[in-house]
């Protein structure tokens, strides 16, 4: 068990181990579009291209962790939120819902 766990959690470019990190640029756009359409409650074009915004920075950051994480959690968790994103789409029936 201890060796899946270091196996899961551990940069192996630094040894360190990593479950998070500080916000990159896709999530502090993610976050940014989240708390200017929760302020704003926009209606229309507005509020319809802040959730683009939305899924696209989140996707971007999925993707990023997926293809470039520092640890297979990282990357689980990026293949995890783009798995969600596809299935909220499916179900939502697109973007602008």
């Amino acid at each position: 068990m201890h060796n899946t766990l270091e196996w899961l959690f551990r940069d192996p470019r630094s040894g360190r181990i990593v479950v998070g990190q500080w916000p990159n640029l896709p999530l502090l756009i993610f976050a940014g579009a989240v708390a200017a359409e929760w302020l704003l409650a926009p209606a229309g074009l507005l509020g319809a291209g802040l959730r683009a915004l939305q899924l696209g920075s989140l996707v971007w950051w999925a993707a990023d962790e997926l293809l470039r994480g520092v640890n297979p959690w990282r990357r689980g968790l990026g293949a995890a939120t783009l798995g969600f994103v596809a299935l909220r789409l499916l179900w939502a029936g697109g973007v602008a819902t």
